[in-house]
This record gives structure tokens, sequence and C-alpha cells, in this order.
């Protein structure tokens, strides 16, 4: 993938050096602007599996803590804002320190599908009525993903 997008890289700066430059600063700023809230998100992280042990998470979020586990990790999911490159990341941490497959089924879909933070915005583009559906649809299917996923990886949730 490297190759290929070095390749029309080149090849955009072999038809236009202006609009090559133009565009790499463009996406230099958007870099630099990603960057910060990836390495916020990243030390956040870092700090929370630092201070909540294997133990803790486990108890919140682990396969045994069922519906509750998946009520706590669709509401954290829910409200944050996070996007899909750091999400699967500090998904696999958190597997990693105990939590439970379908409770991060439904971090992961809340995160990626119900914006809690963004309602206002929404509710400007597309009014209350289809932003309320939406979220709350996004919402019942993140946990209908999380059971099937739970169900694949062999870990019955209710």
């Amino acid at each position: 993938m490297y190759y290929v997008a070095f390749a029309l890289l080149a090849l955009s700066f072999y038809k236009s050096r202006k609009k090559t430059t133009i565009a790499l600063m463009k996406a230099w700023k958007s870099f630099n602007s990603i960057f910060t809230k990836f390495l916020g998100v990243i030390c956040l992280v870092g700090i929370m599996l630092a201070v909540f042990d294997e133990n803790v998470i486990s108890g919140l979020i682990g396969a045994e803590s069922g519906v509750i586990g998946m009520i706590i990790s669709s509401i954290i999911g829910s409200i944050t804002i996070i996007p899909g490159f750091i999400a699967f990341p500090t998904a696999k941490e958190l597997l990693e320190d105990g939590a439970g497959y379908s409770q991060i089924g439904v971090f992961v879909s809340t995160l990626m599908m119900v914006g809690v933070m963004t309602i206002p915005v929404e509710v400007t583009y597309f009014g209350k009525k289809v932003t309320i559906l939406r979220n709350v649809s996004a919402f019942i299917l993140a946990f209908v993903a999380a059971y099937f996923i739970g169900k694949i990886a062999g870990h019955v949730w209710f």
C-alpha cells in the first residue's frame, strides 16, 4: 500500500507540482490536528490502564459482567468521541486486560455509531426526530452486534 501511495503521489507531483504541494500542506495540517488528539487519547488510555488493573477492568466490563458491563460499555462508547483508528487499538488493549468480547463489541459499536456529543450538530442538519431515531436505532443495533460477537467468540452474555 505504501508503494502504491508513493507512486500515486509521484504521479500527482508529475502532473501538477503546485496542486500536489498544496494537498501535502493540507494533509500535514490535518495530521497535526489529528496527532494532538491521538496523542491525548493514547495518554488517557495509558493512564486508565495503569490506574485500573485487569481485575478492575474484568469486574466492570469483563465477560462475567454480563448485561451490566455492556450497559457501562455502551454509555462510555456513546458519549466518547474517538476515531476508529484509535478505537480499535484501544479495544485490543482492553481485551488483553480482561474485557469481554460482547462488552467491547458494544463499546466500539456505540463509539462509532452513537453520537451523544454530536447531537446538537446533528439536530441542526437533520432535525430532532431524525437525530433521535438514528441514535436510538444505532444504540439498539450495537447490542445486536454485541450479541453476535459474543456468540461467535463463544461468550454468552445473558
